[in-house]
């Protein structure tokens, strides 16, 4: 009997490679977007459900779960994906900003995770994949304190969570991702800016200009780390915190040889 995967935020990027993925290997996929509607590419495999998800809704978070297992009786394995980018200087971002940055990566796991909980314990186990970032474990660029906040949060929680679903035969999983091929983070960024103070101007346009121009050849495919998900679903990897990119272990190399005040400083330094 084929497995089932329940995936967040399958629009665009990273969701939408997993759900195909999966999809071609046989998986049923329920695949959930905020805007169903405008869905076209992964509505044409049989083994794809479309469901509608704003995470931060917890209302609509319980239908959606309630809508994804009845139409497939049983899921095996939740893809916490959903997720966004809130940049600039932490005195310039608009207060509905700063709560939106928290609502969509920290709540909305929060959401579909207690969702799921009855229904893995109810089966016996089940398994969560949270796809958390670099920034989860260090600090890698300025102005990006809040989402700094909302990865290093998503880590403490499913870290946190480890103790009491494990007796449960709940597994947990936790992908600390860099940039890759055909995402549009850079696209979907909210930036907090003012026309009247001007103090973080110089430092706002370094970091878009970068941002902005990234060497594709530089980031990952996509692939990788899709590959990573299905090893941790099926049951290939089980560690608990997985580094996928060149750049997250670069990072995590030079964080580990350096003391963090100089880490910080080199950071810094790159920045100038």
């Amino acid at each position: 009997m084929a497995k089932t995967i329940f995936i967040t935020g399958t629009s665009t990027g990273l969701g939408k490679f997993t759900a195909q993925y999966f999809a071609e290997q046989g998986w049923n996929v329920a695949a959930t977007m905020r805007s169903p509607e405008k869905e076209t590419e992964l509505s044409i495999y049989e083994n794809v459900k479309i469901f509608k998800l704003d995470v931060t809704d917890p209302v609509q978070v319980a239908e959606a779960v309630a809508k994804a297992t009845a139409a497939f009786g049983k899921i095996d394995v939740v893809v916490n994906n959903a997720g966004q980018g809130t940049y600039g200087a932490l005195e310039l971002i608009a207060e509905d900003a700063i709560d939106a940055q928290y609502a969509v990566n920290v709540r909305g796991p929060i959401n579909v995770t207690r969702a799921f909980i009855p229904h893995f314990r109810a089966n016996g186990g089940g398994k969560f994949i949270n796809i958390s970032s670099y920034m989860g474990l260090f600090t890698a660029v300025p102005l990006g304190s809040l989402y700094n906040m909302s990865k290093f949060a998503l880590e403490g929680f499913t870290e946190g969570l480890y103790y009491e679903l494990k007796p449960l035969n709940i597994d947990l999983h936790l992908l600390e991702i860099g940039g890759f091929k055909g995402n549009n983070f850079v696209n979907n960024v909210t930036w907090g800016e003012s026309s009247e103070i001007k103090d973080y101007d110089a430092i706002t346009t370094k970091l878009k200009g970068l941002m902005g121009n990234r060497d594709n050849a530089m980031l990952s495919e996509p692939q990788l780390i899709v590959d990573e998900i299905f090893a941790i679903a099926t049951g290939a990897n089980n560690k608990f915190r997985n580094l996928v990119g060149e750049d997250t272990k670069g990072l995590q190399s030079m964080r580990d040889s350096l003391p963090l005040e100089e880490f910080l400083e080199k950071i810094d330094a790159m920045y100038k």
